[in-house]
């Protein structure tokens, strides 16, 4: 399967429209990743991803990577040191679930969606956005295995 098909036009600007909307309140990075398969643990695959992304370069550690691997109906969320170190135990775990329960339902925008406004809350309440913030990475969507 090819991971763009997931997604129309419509979808994807509006997954793309949520990040720069959460990233327009924080100095974080927000990025979605989807490919079609996980060759082994979605965690592990999620980690490879991000360094590929770069998202382990940003000046305060504060990116979060939502990876999803349709055909292997794999997720895993994958946050740097910084905005982890913030978060509540158990706070990643429960964005996690409550997008796996739309993906069930065959609702992805609608989990996507609900992870990166719930991260964007968190790194908006512990990174706010600066005058001299930047935006360290892209906002669109990757696809495709790296």
């Amino acid at each position: 399967m090819d991971p763009r098909s997931i997604f129309g036009e419509t979808e994807r600007q509006e997954l793309e429209a949520a990040i720069r909307e959460a990233e327009g309140k924080t100095s974080g990075e927000i990025r979605i990743h989807i490919e079609d398969t996980c060759p082994g643990d979605p965690f592990e695959r999620a980690k490879i991803v991000f360094a590929y992304l770069r998202m382990g370069e940003t000046a305060q550690r504060n990116g979060v990577l939502f990876y999803l691997a349709v055909g292997s109906r794999a997720f895993a969320i994958l946050a740097d040191e910084g905005i982890n170190l913030k978060v509540p135990p158990g706070f990643w775990d429960s964005i996690r679930d409550k997008a796996i329960a739309e993906f069930r339902e065959g609702r992805f925008k609608d989990g996507l969606l609900a992870g990166v406004r719930a991260a964007g809350e968190q790194l908006a309440a512990w990174f706010p956005r600066q005058a001299d913030d930047r935006n360290e990475l892209s906002d669109t969507i990757s696809f495709g295995e790296r």
